[in-house]
């Protein structure tokens, strides 16, 4: 293990404790529901960072993945909530108020839980081959992927919303039952709901590092900066392409089961355009080529705005200051705040005093 990839691992462990420690100092339910929510979008951002960052895919329509996790697995909460809020036959509420007197077929296999979780990675990953094998055995590349993904966005979001009767149509899928794992119920305003994202993210987070820093990952970071040249060395580009954007779908889709449970509701906004181009956002202030950057970047940016929206002072200004800021960043820090980080060490680094040793060495080596 080299040197740098062990303050890698440190730093994102490191994160990761303070994470996990944090209902030991706040005892606020609605303050922990409220980080729960920032924790899953830091996910949310750290997958398109595998992506992006280190495949060079701009993908502008990842509230897709996002979207298919988090209506999959409210599917199968909504079937399992109390009677009140299902009509003749345990038919869902939406359903009943547009006169379905049957539960569709799509629906039906989502009686069970694990399914739904199942389906919440699976529909997001079988999505971007879809899509994946479509643009990249087309050698489709730049900005062309950033105008398909961003079409294919459009068009699912579209479907959900017209088709009411099966997916509750703009209000979304609503009033559903706790997500409930071996008879244990997570509440969202417990702190056992805070754990389980906290777990979450650290597994997603540490799972797409030990990719990263894969024979695959590092043919991936290759693809990026010189497809061609990858090519050349006998390598299939598009399945490498694929790969990752599956593996970006599915943390994309994990992440869009918890906000369900976080929100306890699947809302067509989830898979809106503002909401992908969030994403991008919250990449690039924290760094695109970092995983740990990308996702304190979602965390730090989603924070403010909770923060600034909810504040008499900046209530009607809050936009404008957000705004502002991601000019400052995008022209200043290219690199978001990861490559500051990433300069800082470096300085510091080489203004240590060198090892006499070391120092000794590399005379007896060059004489």
């Amino acid at each position: 293990m080299t040197r740098k990839t062990a303050i890698q691992l440190g730093a994102y462990g490191a994160v990761c404790l303070a994470i996990l420690l944090v209902p030991s100092f706040v005892d606020d339910a609605f303050i922990l529901n409220k980080y729960a929510r920032y924790l899953v979008l830091g996910i949310l951002a750290m997958s398109l960072s595998l992506s992006w960052g280190y495949t060079g895919i701009l993908n502008l329509g990842h509230a897709v993945s996002f979207g298919l996790g988090s209506y999959s697995l409210a599917m199968s909460l909504k079937l399992r909530t109390i009677p009140v809020y299902t009509g003749k036959a345990g038919l869902p509420d939406f359903m009943v108020w547009n006169n379905v007197t049957e539960l569709p077929l799509l629906w039906q296999p989502f009686h069970s839980l694990a399914f739904g979780v199942f389906a919440g990675i699976m529909i997001p990953v079988l999505f971007a081959a879809f899509l994946g094998w479509f643009m990249f055995k087309g050698r489709i590349t730049g900005v062309y992927v950033a105008i398909i993904t961003l079409a294919w966005l459009v068009v699912v979001n579209l479907l959900i919303i017209d088709q009411q009767q099966i997916t509750g149509g703009f209000n979304g899928i609503t009033d559903l039952a706790q997500f409930e794992v071996f008879g244990f119920a997570f509440d969202a305003y417990d702190s056992s709901l805070y754990y389980l994202v906290g777990i979450c993210l650290t597994f997603s987070l540490f799972f797409a590092l030990a990719i990263s820093k894969s024979k695959t990952g590092l043919i991936f970071q290759a693809i990026r900066d010189h497809e061609d040249r990858v090519r050349y060395f006998g390598y299939d580009v598009a399945n490498f392409k694929i790969f990752s954007f599956c593996i970006s779908a599915g943390l994309a889709g994990m992440a869009g089961m918890l906000y369900t449970i976080v929100n306890e509701f699947a809302s067509p906004t989830f898979l809106g355009v503002p909401l992908s181009l969030g994403i991008v956002i919250w990449c690039a202030v924290g760094g695109r080529q970092s995983l740990l950057g990308a996702m304190l970047g979602a965390i730090i940016v989603t924070g403010m705005q909770g923060a600034l929206s909810e504040s008499k002072i900046f209530l009607e200004s809050w936009t404008l200051i957000m705004g502002f800021l991601f000019v400052v960043i995008v022209l200043f820090m290219p690199k978001g705040l990861a490559g500051v980080a990433g300069t800082l060490m470096k300085r510091f680094s080489s203004s240590a005093p060198e090892n006499p040793a070391k120092g000794k060495s590399q005379i007896k080596e060059a004489n």
